[in-house]
């Protein structure tokens, strides 16, 4: 780049060429996701007492935004899971119910006995518990690996593909649990998604951790230029020789190991698996992370930072519209309309009518 392309780019001291990077920063995909996300926050300023007053209590940070951080950690999980499969023109509306199995099955592993130890009475898992979260995290990766046979092997259409295992995933948590409420009882396990470490929710140190692997595969490897390839145009991907159906069947798979460790939140968070409510509609919810984010439902083209400030914008939403005192029926009315109005966003004929109309 050029030193006069520079001085165009950067403002100088007295603040003259400073338009083209302004105008640079309003056409970032993040702008929009952050500005929502800025407005929800400066609502919460004005109308919820106490929403920024973080406290220190057994070590522990406490206070809404850790609340907010810690209940959003479960759909920062399965948004960006769900990124990858939206990115290749796929969508999985089966996530609740993969949540649904894992928390079921690591529920029933562990639960939880009373034996005596020294005279002291105490509950103990009933398998390991290693080996109860690698069954729960096994029964995900089956689900993903069933999605992606149907998607990438069969060529079945992908809504059509999860909704399959959205319905009979259900069905299977339920049997599994018998229609009723598992609690656990083994307090080690409520550490993973109730625990804390270094002040901090524990839950968020795996969401992260997820993130960074996750970016670090994109951003380090060619995967994340295969999978926008993939979305963009499947067949001229496949003819440059990208194996696109294994890269399907890899991104329904990593959503569904993301769900799963979700499932695996939820139920230590609530220190149980409720078959029947657990995970229930959190696929719409990772969908409407994933394209608050800026995302395209069209493909090609993916933010995993968008997904997360989406999963944050939607946690932020859900408890703005609780303290507020505004029934929780209207939560899903709001959502309904933030989907629409990010439809018509990424619609290029309403943005050519809208454009047309300014003018």
């Amino acid at each position: 780049m050029s030193a006069s392309m520079d001085s165009k780019l950067i403002p100088d001291a007295t603040g003259q060429g400073g338009a083209p990077m302004l105008a640079w920063l309003l056409r970032h995909p993040l702008v929009r996701p952050l500005g929502a996300l800025a407005v929800l926050l400066l609502i919460d300023l004005l109308l919820v007492p106490g929403f920024f007053r973080l406290e220190i209590k057994d070590g522990h940070l406490y206070g809404a935004l850790i609340d907010i951080i810690n209940r959003a950690a479960p759909l920062m999980l399965a948004a960006l899971g769900m990124t990858l499969v939206i990115a290749t023109r796929g969508v999985d509306i089966s996530v609740g119910a993969v949540v649904a199995i894992s928390g079921a099955m690591a529920a029933i592993l562990i639960g939880g006995k009373m034996v005596v130890v020294d005279g002291v009475s105490q509950y103990v898992s009933n398998v390991p518990m290693i080996w109860a979260l690698a069954a729960a995290m096994g029964a995900a990766l089956l689900c993903g690996a069933w999605n992606g046979l149907l998607v990438a092997g069969l060529g079945l259409q992908p809504i059509i593909a999860t909704l399959i295992l959205m319905v009979a995933g259900r069905g299977l948590a339920q049997l599994l649990t018998d229609g009723q409420i598992v609690t656990v009882y083994y307090k080690p396990f409520f550490f993973l998604g109730g625990g804390y470490l270094l002040g901090l929710p524990f839950s968020l140190f795996i969401a992260a951790a997820m993130f960074v692997l996750l970016a670090l595969l994109m951003k380090k490897t060619a995967l994340g230029l295969f999978i926008e390839s993939v979305g963009i145009n499947p067949v001229a991907s496949r003819l440059a020789g990208i194996r696109t159906a294994a890269l399907i069947f890899f991104v329904y798979m990593f959503c569904s190991a993301c769900a799963g460790l979700a499932g695996l939140m939820i139920a230590s968070n609530i220190k149980s698996a409720d078959a029947n409510n657990a995970g229930l509609l959190l696929e719409l919810d990772a969908i409407l992370a994933v394209t608050l984010g800026g995302t395209s439902l069209a493909g090609g083209k993916f933010s995993l930072v968008g997904s997360v400030i989406g999963a944050l914008i939607i946690q932020t939403l859900t408890y703005t519209i609780y303290s507020l005192g505004v029934p929780p029926e209207v939560n899903m009315v709001v959502k309904s309309v933030v989907v629409f109005l990010v439809c018509l966003s990424q619609s290029p004929e309403f943005r050519r009518l809208f454009k047309r109309s300014v003018s």
